[in-house]
């Protein structure tokens, strides 16, 4: 592998990362758990150990800027996860955000 091909696996990951944590602190924002969120769009698959990784990252709700959702479901677009943006413009429109993890 060359240095460039190491470049781009090496940018590709860092923005993967910042995905990760943007998706995390908007759950943090919105008063649910990352893991649960993740877990609700994904129930076959272990939770991500980057998102366990990121989970440190995160600030508490007050602390932090306001993700528009707009942004967080281009991003988890961008990277293919288009069952957990689905879930996340369904808790972002839905009227009642604190029943989740309660259905499962």
């Amino acid at each position: 592998m060359n240095e460039k091909d190491e470049w781009i696996i090496h940018k590709y990951q860092e923005e993967e990362k910042m995905m990760i944590l943007l998706f995390a602190q908007w759950c943090v924002d919105n008063g649910l758990d990352p893991t649960q969120v993740y877990h609700q769009a994904y129930p076959n698959q272990e939770i991500s150990p980057l998102l366990k990784e990121v989970l440190e990252e995160t600030v508490p709700a007050k602390e932090s800027e306001e993700i528009q959702p707009e942004l967080l479901l281009d991003a988890l677009s961008a990277f293919g996860n288009e069952e957990l943006a689905s879930l996340v413009a369904d808790l972002t429109y839905s009227k009642d955000k604190k029943n989740l993890g309660k259905n499962e």
